[in-house]
């Protein structure tokens, strides 16, 4: 089962004040584990970047206007997500700006089935804040390199938040003290370890079960 996390920053809010997409990330996912696949771009969004929206990425207007179009990606984009299940920490903002650069090149809007990890962690912990920063606190991830929102690191913090959410693991410190002394880590600065383990043939049923019956389809215009 594959599944690609992702991600988008954009000149602002709206689409309907005309603000349009300047980065796309995309990390690939296989039975939740991360391949070496990755899409990542700028985007000249052939217009100005809002105050708000550069407080956020840090994307000048100058930086921004030395990268392709939308229109010489958009192919390799699809390419990348075709028969995918993607997930997106607030889908409906990042599948309506996607929706409306293709809308802008005449392209038929995206069709691909969604998991919004903004819901799922909603659903999960009510009344409690559900950033994607708040999740990697709560899961114990390292966010330190997210001085910024951009696209990719996001991608990779969100790929660890989702595992989590799904999973329903939590971070654990029972870990084999010889096996750190062999990797020559210093256990005296050890905060937080958790090995990477393969899921299970059962553990694969039950997400595909899972996908299953939370997918849903975009119905962003």
């Amino acid at each position: 089962m594959k599944e690609v996390v992702l991600d988008t920053e954009t000149t602002g809010i709206s689409i309907k004040e005309g603000h349009r997409i300047v980065e796309i990330g995309c990390i690939e996912l296989d039975n939740l584990i991360p391949t070496k696949n990755k899409f990542h771009c700028y985007i000249n969004p052939e217009r100005k970047v809002s105050e708000k929206a550069f407080e956020v990425h840090g994307y000048t207007d100058e930086f921004l206007s030395k990268q392709k179009k939308f229109n010489e990606v958009y192919e390799d984009f699809l390419s990348f997500i075709e028969n995918k299940t993607l997930i997106i920490h607030n889908s409906e903002f990042d599948i309506a700006h996607l929706n409306n650069e293709l809308k802008l090149l005449g392209k038929k809007q995206l069709e691909n089935n969604i998991i919004d990890t903004l819901s799922l962690a909603r659903d999960k912990f009510p009344g409690s804040s559900v950033s994607l920063d708040s999740l990697c606190k709560r899961y114990r991830i390292d966010n330190s390199k997210r001085t910024h929102h951009t696209a990719l690191i996001d991608c990779e913090l969100l790929a660890k938040v989702y595992i989590n959410l799904i999973g329903q693991k939590e971070p654990t410190l029972n870990f084999n003290q010889e096996d750190l002394i062999n990797e020559n880590i210093n256990t005296s600065k050890v905060s937080y370890y958790k090995k990477i383990i393969e899921p299970t043939n059962k553990e694969i049923e039950l997400h595909n079960e899972y996908l299953k019956s939370n997918l849903k389809k975009n119905n962003f215009n």
